[in-house]
């Protein structure tokens, strides 16, 4: 077996497999031009952890897109996550790199949404998903992962909701990671035209087995003037998966963007969360959930700047770590010049429930401007033992009574969830890393 790394990728190999699935040129192109860069760019900057020894860009086989399977027996896996015979509810699924499950609900069709997989948009909206694949939200330059995944993206789906429609079903997205020699390689773009309206919640679902994989994603969501979009997420990737997890928002003028995240992978996580409030008037609440267990690395950096006359960013992340992993929070409110009139709050809690765990929260706050709200809080304990002696007091033993502590600790997002089914989800995947 041989594996594949950045310096033993070419030119030659991205035509070979670009010309196959009759790509357009321009993203042939971009790929060849990342690969270049991914050769001589360091891995991204990760406070407080050292991902050096981590493989990212290791695999043994590519595939890149993958024709279409539709009517394609669907695995367990996924009909426990959506219900696909929802006519109301537009859900796309994906294993690997080919797309299962493609379903566009009524009101999406007569409403003129684009929800394609990324392979069919580039054949068929080449020019529009040209002007927002890693231009605006995410650039392909930014570091060697980025680049990485630029020149060797082989899944994924693009969604445009035009200008003055609001779609009030939602759309659902599942992604399934089950071949672990192939590199995972998503992305995701979401573009709400001027006062538009959805919500998305995506799930990416881990189906791999004991040999180590990488998964590198990248969402891009771009929110223009008076758009609102709703953006959740459960992640439940293996244990011996490195994942690379990218999530970017670009928000306009009296737009908002809100984020409802439960990151539960198994495997060591580098997450990269980014919402940029360009425009006056923009707002972005991030709300992001985890479990630790075993012994997994996870390090959050979730960041809002805000370059808006009176934008509005708040950060709220809640973390339990178990066993001996550990789970390092980064939180970012930056301030820009001539952004007055900004809120900047953020507030990040890990909860210790092993003294082999290991949680750290860091609240960073950069203000470049005066006339300017912010604020932070951040803790990193234990479960409060009056709390639990209360508990026990009433009946329920100590298993009991730190399960209960850790739903209500854990619940601000997963009641965020826009999907009864995913919320459910949510919840019994914190039960399962629960009991031990």
């Amino acid at each position: 077996m041989v594996l594949q790394t950045i310096e033993t990728i070419d030119p030659a190999f991205i035509t070979s497999f670009a010309e196959k699935t009759a790509e357009p040129s321009w993203l042939t192109d971009l790929r060849i031009k990342a690969w270049g860069k991914a050769e001589e760019m360091d891995l991204p900057y990760v406070d407080k952890t050292k991902i050096k020894r981590w493989n990212f860009t290791k695999f043994s086989q590519y595939a890149s897109f993958g024709k279409t399977a539709y009517g394609t027996n669907l695995p367990e896996a996924v009909t426990d996550v959506v219900d696909v015979n929802d006519a109301e509810m537009s859900v796309y699924i994906q294993q690997d790199q080919t797309p299962l499950h493609l379903h566009l609900s009524q009101e999406a069709i007569d409403k003129g949404v684009i929800i394609k997989d990324l392979a069919t948009a580039l054949k068929e909206n080449s020019e529009l998903v040209k002007e927002y694949f890693m231009t605006t939200a995410v650039k392909f330059d930014e570091n060697r992962l980025t680049a990485f995944h630029a020149a060797l993206v082989n899944g994924g789906l693009f969604i445009y909701v035009p200008k003055n429609v609001e779609l009030e079903s939602p759309i659902q997205a599942v992604f399934v990671q089950k071949d672990d020699r192939k590199p995972f390689i998503n992305h995701v773009i979401i573009v709400a035209d001027e006062s538009s309206k959805l919500t998305y919640v995506e799930n990416y679902v881990g189906q791999t087995g004991k040999g180590r994989a990488i998964a590198n994603i990248v969402s891009e969501v771009i929110a223009k003037d008076n758009a609102t979009v709703t953006y959740g997420a459960v992640d439940t990737l293996g244990v011996n998966v490195t994942t690379y997890l990218n999530r970017r928002g670009h928000v306009l003028r009296d737009a908002s963007l809100d984020w409802a995240l439960g990151v539960m992978n198994n495997g060591n996580t580098v997450i990269n969360h980014l919402t940029n409030l360009v425009g006056n008037n923009a707002s972005s609440d991030v709300k992001t959930v985890t479990v630790g267990t075993g012994k997994q690395t996870q390090n959050f950096t979730t960041e809002i700047r805000q370059y808006g006359l009176a934008s509005v960013g708040m950060i709220l992340k809640h973390g339990v770590v178990l066993d001996s992993s550990t789970s390092i929070f980064n939180g970012i409110g930056h301030i820009m010049h001539n952004a007055k009139g900004a809120d900047a709050q953020q507030e990040s809690r890990v909860l210790m429930l092993s003294d082999l765990a290991r949680g750290d929260a860091n609240p960073i706050l950069l203000i470049d401007e005066d006339e300017v709200t912010a604020g932070h809080a951040a803790s990193v304990g234990r479960v409060d033992p009056e709390a639990l002696f209360y508990l026990q007091s009433r009946g329920l033993s100590l298993y009991e009574a730190e399960r209960l502590v850790i739903h209500g600790f854990l619940n601000p997002v997963v009641d965020q969830l826009p999907i009864k089914r995913v919320r459910e989800l949510l919840s019994n995947v914190i039960e399962g890393k629960v009991k031990r």
